[in-house]
């Protein structure tokens, strides 16, 4: 990534970025991996078709939905169930859903589509190849579902405040890829590059999902009154996105990939610094990014939550960019720098769930110098998993009490500093969070406390002597060869860590859960406890067939128009 010869305008400090507090504020952003699917697709002249669509009255059958790219095509065969409401559930354990997915690589034949029918309806149960790239499932958001099969049938539109409490007709509860259930390893397509970029295949998987549900509805109302039956509203069809639960499942997957969530965060950092860097803004620029907190503030209007701790964010997100308004209106973008200034006064006076909006809506007039950092964002983490067994022990020593100086402040004989367990559960080999003081789960222990790890490790760095290579320090201990290895990463890949205390009794896995979902580009995050959250993607974006006639890339913030619908 080019380094700016400025040096009072630097990238942020991990210690800042990297709390569990401001992770769990972050929001999409030009680099969020939608966003960069949809850019790639518009500007490659991708050509979608729908090769297939048997689908009843019921909404019961299937369906091929075909993306075509300049080399490849990419296939998402959809099964579409009517599932009893009793056996309806967003939990893991189900075993039976609405709607089940693959995304397939290339055209499939009649017997793909057969064979997959009996594998992909059954997800866990079934079984699928290195031709079938990911494996998903989604469950109908029954009151908005049928309302709109009821209004469309009788010839009428649904009312837009409904469609915008919820956001969405169905929900994911799982888009699995890379090698999950025998489907095609990410090295199969890591080098093509329209998949360079992380979660590419999942991400065009949702997008063709996406355009199913609002296919399948019409369809259903059509079935139901062929004589009066309407179709959406193109403003209203495009406001609705597709549903995801994401509950713990997700959260260690940060931690346990250091290098690729350095070369996230990275990339985000870095692309705030050449916005920040910019002498002066013209007159267009100025005007789009008043245009962009114009639409955010509608965005924040139509996010919904019952969590209380969300709710109050949101309010207070509200509030603070009333007075970002206030300020740029104040003070205006002209002068030296003006995007630094007003960066500053953001870190001064906003919340953090606003200064992290705050650097989003900044890159938005920007894209010709952020836009290409996406290429920066996936990783190799093989080529860090070695140890450098030559190093110093007084050079780790250094390198733990700069990452992990937090760590070593803490006092870990209390218990609320180590309150929870991170362990998997032997039915459904999936992460769980246990009280370690309530439930004897010590022994089922995973690596997923860094920082305590690293206070230990340091109790005994501190008894070697300082010219002892690491090599004698893993041999005399052992157990510590995991945080060895992650200190060292650590001190090649700044944003590596999260620099806070992943199993205290006030941690919030959810905010883990968020940071992963912002770079997806998902928005109007729901938690339901602390452990699982409900989001909304590709709300507001265009259709395949209205991607290539769509204008600029904002389409993660809602059009004025639809105020006044």
């Amino acid at each position: 990534m080019a380094q700016l010869a400025d040096p009072k305008i630097s990238r942020r400090d991990p210690n800042v970025v990297m709390t569990l507090a401001r992770m769990g504020s972050f929001h999409q952003c030009r680099l969020s991996f939608m966003r960069v699917l949809l850019r790639r697709m518009k500007t490659e002249n991708w050509r979608f078709e729908r090769r297939l669509f048997q689908i009843d009255a019921r909404g019961v059958g299937r369906a091929v939905y075909t993306a075509h790219g300049p080399e490849r095509s990419y296939s998402l065969i959809a099964f579409a169930n009517d599932l009893p409401p009793e056996k309806r559930s967003d939990r893991v354990i189900a075993t039976e859903w609405d709607a089940t997915f693959t995304l397939f690589d290339g055209i499939p034949t009649e017997a793909d589509i057969d064979r997959l029918a009996g594998n992909i309806p059954k997800q866990e149960a079934g079984r699928v190849t290195e031709s079938e790239l990911s494996v998903s499932r989604a469950n109908r958001s029954v009151r908005l579902f049928d309302y709109i099969i009821d209004c469309l049938a009788a010839g009428y539109q649904p009312e837009a405040e409904k469609i915008w409490a919820v956001g969405y007709l169905m929900r994911t509860t799982a888009v699995y890829g890379s090698g999950k259930l025998g489907a095609a390893d990410r090295e199969k397509t890591e080098n093509r590059p329209e998949f360079r970029a992380p979660f590419q295949v999942e991400m065009l998987s949702v997008y063709l999902t996406r355009a199913f549900v609002l296919d399948l509805v019409e369809e259903m109302a059509r079935l139901r009154s062929p004589d009066t039956a309407v179709v959406l509203d193109p403003v209203l069809r495009r406001s609705l996105g597709i549903g995801n639960s994401t509950g713990l499942g997700m959260a260690p997957y940060l931690i346990n990939h250091p290098v690729l969530l350095n070369n996230w965060i990275a990339a985000r950092e870095e692309a705030l610094v050449r916005v920040r860097a910019v002498a002066s803004a013209s007159k267009a620029e100025a005007r789009r990014f008043r245009e962009i907190l114009a639409r955010s503030i509608l965005n924040i209007s139509y996010w919904r939550s019952e969590h209380p701790l969300q709710r109050e964010k949101v309010m207070g997100l509200a509030c603070d960019i009333d007075l970002l308004v206030g300020h740029v209106e104040a003070a205006g973008l002209d002068g030296d720098h003006p995007w630094d200034a007003l960066w500053r006064w953001g870190e001064a006076n906003l919340g953090l769930e606003a200064q992290e909006l705050l650097a989003s809506l900044m890159m938005e007039p920007y894209g010709r110098l952020v836009d290409d950092l996406h290429i920066c964002m996936a990783a190799d983490e093989a080529v860090a998993q070695r140890i450098d067994g030559a190093m110093r022990v007084d050079a780790l020593k250094a390198i733990v009490e700069d990452v992990y100086g937090w760590a070593l402040a803490t006092d870990w004989s209390v218990q609320a500093a180590q309150a929870r367990v991170w362990y998997t559960s032997e039915e459904k080999l999936e992460p769980r969070l246990g009280e370690r003081f309530e439930e004897p789960l010590a022994p089922y222990e995973q690596p997923l406390a860094p920082g305590r790890d690293a206070a230990v490790m340091h109790r005994d760095l501190v008894a070697m002597a300082d010219d002892d290579t690491v090599a004698a320090f893993v041999l005399a201990h052992p157990e510590h060869r995991h945080i060895v290895r992650r200190a060292q990463i650590a001190a090649r890949y700044p944003y590596a860590e999260i620099r806070d205390n992943t199993i205290s009794a006030a941690m919030m896995p959810i905010d883990m859960l968020r940071a992963k979902l912002a770079f997806f580009g998902a928005s109007h995050f729901d938690p339901r406890s602390d452990r699982w959250v409900r989001i909304n993607m590709y709300r507001d974006a265009p259709f395949p067939h209205e991607l290539q006639a769509s204008g600029d890339d904002d389409w993660a913030y809602p059009a004025l128009e639809e105020a006044a619908q």
